[in-house]
């Protein structure tokens, strides 16, 4: 069975389409996925490389569509495009509840084909329940599928050392897009995006996908990759700087066993006097 080629980290900006709001509904109640107007997705594209069993990605391109560049059925169709062409392992927060429904139930309304996603796996691709090799929704993981509470992007992220929401949040949006300020939403999308691919590498690391060495070289491509767009861009160069600054105990390296690359053995970080009889 044909494997993910690259690792596709995706957010979405959105606010409610007053096209289809039904009349008289409660103005507080959150809209359903198909009554969300896509505003800015934002993506991280990786190359997935294997060394034996492990992984280890390099970023392609990091970066945003906009609906003040294009039309929401562009943004639609050009996801659906780049899913056809890479062949990646999407990841999400929170992807199984909101964006990946929002870009299918919206995908209906603009008649389009998303053809890779229905076809890569017709048993544990995109849409199968659990993790699989095809869709990583990250805070469904990490909270065991509902049986622990739910957790937030920006928890998860300050947790780890990561800058977290420090550039905006989601109820900003729809302001921000009255005042027209649509970088402001592009930037702040992107800081989601990488606040997911850095925990989705730690997440990685934790579960075996990628060894100590692979983990680090990981973040080290990133860093490097954030550094040469500074200029350019400067909210990554304000995420670089916050992420290096942390203090929390392992906020970019993990420890690689000594003289022993790749990953480590079941027991290999406990002492002999930890192990229970």
């Amino acid at each position: 069975m044909a494997s993910p080629l690259h690792l596709l980290v995706i957010d979405l900006e959105t606010r409610p389409d007053s096209a289809i709001l039904p009349a008289g509904r409660d103005p507080e109640a959150f809209p359903k996925p198909i009554q969300h107007q896509i505003i800015t997705l934002g993506f991280l594209l990786a190359r997935i490389e294997r060394d034996g069993q492990s992984e280890r990605y390099v970023v392609r391109k990091l970066g945003s569509a906009s609906i003040a560049d294009r039309g929401e059925r562009e943004i639609l169709a050009g996801f659906w495009q780049m899913v056809d062409r890479n062949r990646p392992r999407v990841v999400t927060w929170n992807g199984r509840g909101f964006d990946a429904a929002v870009l299918k139930q919206r995908s209906l309304i603009h008649g389009l084909t998303a053809y890779n996603w229905h076809r890569t796996d017709p048993r544990f691709g995109y849409d199968y329940r659990f993790q699989t090799e095809w869709h990583c929704d990250l805070m469904d993981v990490l909270c065991d599928y509902g049986a622990s509470p739910r957790l937030g992007l920006d928890e998860a992220a300050q947790a780890l050392g990561l800058p977290g929401k420090w550039n905006g949040h989601g109820a900003e949006v729809a302001d921000l897009v009255a005042a027209g300020d649509y970088a402001a939403v592009d930037r702040y999308c992107e800081g989601d995006v990488l606040n997911t691919y850095v925990l989705y590498l730690r997440w990685a690391h934790l579960s075996t996908r990628l060894s100590p060495r692979g983990h680090n070289a990981s973040v080290q491509d990133l860093l490097d990759y954030l550094e040469r767009g500074r200029e350019p861009y400067s909210h990554w160069g304000e995420f670089l700087d916050r992420w290096q600054a942390s203090a929390q105990p392992c906020p970019l390296f993990v420890n690689e066993p000594l003289g022993q690359p790749g990953p480590q053995l079941p027991e290999s970080h406990l002492r002999s006097e930890d192990v229970l009889p």
